[in-house]
């Protein structure tokens, strides 16, 4: 398989028709159907989507990695509600899409753009006869759901064969339920869970004929902002994925979600903690912090390390503000998304790193994170971006793990070092905020408190063994007992401490 090809060869002749086969005869009625006058509301399936169009829109570009000059394969461009958006940066743009009506129309609105090719074609169909290595960004919005689960993996597969080394694949979906209120008298969408997708992707490889082997490493998978603000919906999720050569070190990444935050391991903590929680005290401890927050209705809060959500959701229902829950581990926002079915809050989550995360100065009221910041070595960086990001009068609250001023025993020192955190004692932490820029810097050492609640946690534990080890495995009701016992050894010596931080930017 060779990666290039030449300047004057097209890499997309238009394929002969697709083979008919059920599941595509079923979705091309379905469209058929539906979208009688090609129109944005008809296609949206919804009647408010003229409204939606000009938020999301919007969000859906300000999400793609650069592709000016670029080319760009538009799968399910449909009328064009993105070609011409696409069209005005990129090199090339090909619009493809398997209802011959829609890629008219999308002609007709488009064609004026001299670098945009129309091609009525199946994404399914193996005449599809796209070039590898030939195309610098996939862009899909709405055509993984109406693919079976058989077609989303083979059009994976080919997919991370057409887009170039370090190119990238953006795609949205509706994933759980339906969003749109247009009446249908069938519907055969799949509205799967996110995990799914992140599955598939995920754990697709490719070889060049060189034998160098290519796989997909997550940029960012989030909600569209839009519809949390409008339909108080987080089933609306895009994903942007980078082919990479698959000796790339994805590491501390790769360690949460397969390691240390393996979903499994989320369910044992969520167990322990409660329902949504995975975190020390989980809504005991979330209800007082928050309490310190004087949240306002309409504050819009940035959850740093928001794990399944359950402190997001408490926020959102209790004090009707908009949340941003982010997390590096994939898990953990696959948790969440699912939690967030049918609440109707202002959530929305995203798989990100909160190091290289960017968001404009003043934007959150508040930035809440629970035993998180422990994983990042440069604090004082990520503190003075709290800073930045915060509006004047805003409250930063941390919960972190800590330990205690002076050199630490070999064994706690190793254990440090095994789990990558990052620790220092509750003083200098506070100090740190201090430095960032922040005032009026409260920091607690709420290492009793820790004990309290760990020792009946861990008696809930043993209380409830018979049936953990029933809904679990002995191995895993092991594991957990003897996290908390070693967890206690140390904070009930003083070598590992609980702090609370709570600071103000004036």
């Amino acid at each position: 398989m060779s990666s290039t090809h030449s300047a004057t060869e097209d890499p997309f002749s238009t394929p002969p028709p697709a083979s008919r086969v059920e599941e595509r005869d079923i979705q091309k009625k379905y469209w058929m159907d539906n979208i009688s006058d090609l129109s944005v509301n008809a296609m949206m399936l919804d009647s408010k989507a003229s409204e939606l169009d000009k938020e999301e829109r919007p969000e859906i570009l300000s999400l793609l990695p650069p592709y000016e000059g670029k080319t760009v394969l538009e799968l399910g461009a449909g009328i064009g509600r993105f070609t011409g958006e696409l069209a005005q940066k990129a090199g090339q743009v090909v619009a493809l899409d398997f209802i011959e009506s829609a890629i008219k129309k999308n002609e007709n609105i488009n064609g004026h753009y001299k670098n945009v090719k129309f091609m009525c074609a199946d994404v399914t169909s193996p005449d599809l006869n796209i070039s590898e290595g030939s195309v610098d960004l996939i862009f899909s919005n709405w055509l993984l759901m109406y693919l079976s689960d058989k077609e989303v993996e083979n059009l994976v597969e080919r997919m991370v064969k057409w887009v170039k080394v370090d190119g990238f694949i953006f795609f949205r979906e509706s994933c759980f339920h339906q969003s749109g209120d247009s009446k249908r008298k069938y519907n055969p969408t799949h509205y799967r869970e996110p995990r799914f997708y992140t599955k598939v992707f995920k754990e697709c490889h490719t070889r060049d004929g060189s034998g160098n082997s290519f796989e997909l490493s997550l940029i960012g998978c989030k909600c569209i902002s839009a519809y949390v603000k409008n339909k108080r919906n987080q089933n609306q999720i895009c994903w942007i994925w980078q082919k990479v050569s698959s000796y790339e070190d994805k590491g501390f990444q790769r360690f949460l979600d397969n390691v240390q935050y393996k979903s499994n391991g989320i369910l044992r903590y969520e167990r322990v903690f409660g329902q949504g929680y995975v975190s020390t005290g989980g809504i005991e401890t979330t209800k007082e912090f928050v309490g310190k927050l004087d949240l306002k209705p309409g504050q819009k809060v940035l959850d740093v390390g928001c794990g399944i959500g359950g402190g997001d959701f408490y926020m959102a229902e209790n004090f009707d503000v908009e949340v941003v829950g982010i997390d590096l581990s994939i898990n953990m926002i696959s948790f969440a998304l699912e939690r967030a079915i049918g609440l109707k809050c202002s959530v929305e989550f995203e798989v990100a790193d909160c190091t290289t995360k960017t968001y404009p100065d003043n934007t959150f009221d508040v930035i809440y994170s629970r035993d998180t910041i422990l994983h990042i070595q440069d604090k004082p960086a990520l503190f003075r971006s709290f800073f930045k990001w915060l509006k004047p009068g805003g409250k930063v609250l941390i919960s972190d793990y800590c330990k205690c001023s002076g050199t630490p025993s070999p064994e706690f020192a190793e254990y440090i070092k095994q789990r990558g955190y990052d620790l220092h004692d509750v003083k200098a932490y506070g100090q740190m905020l201090r430095d960032a820029g922040f005032d009026e810097v409260v920091a607690e050492d709420r290492t009793d408190q820790f004990n309290k609640l760990l020792q009946r946690e861990l008696n809930a534990i043993e209380k409830d063994k018979d049936e953990f080890i029933h809904d679990f495995s002995e191995g895993d009701y092991n594991d957990i007992v003897g996290g908390w016992k070693a967890k206690l050894i140390r904070s009930s010596s003083g070598e590992q401490r609980w702090g609370l931080f709570i600071a103000k930017k004036k």
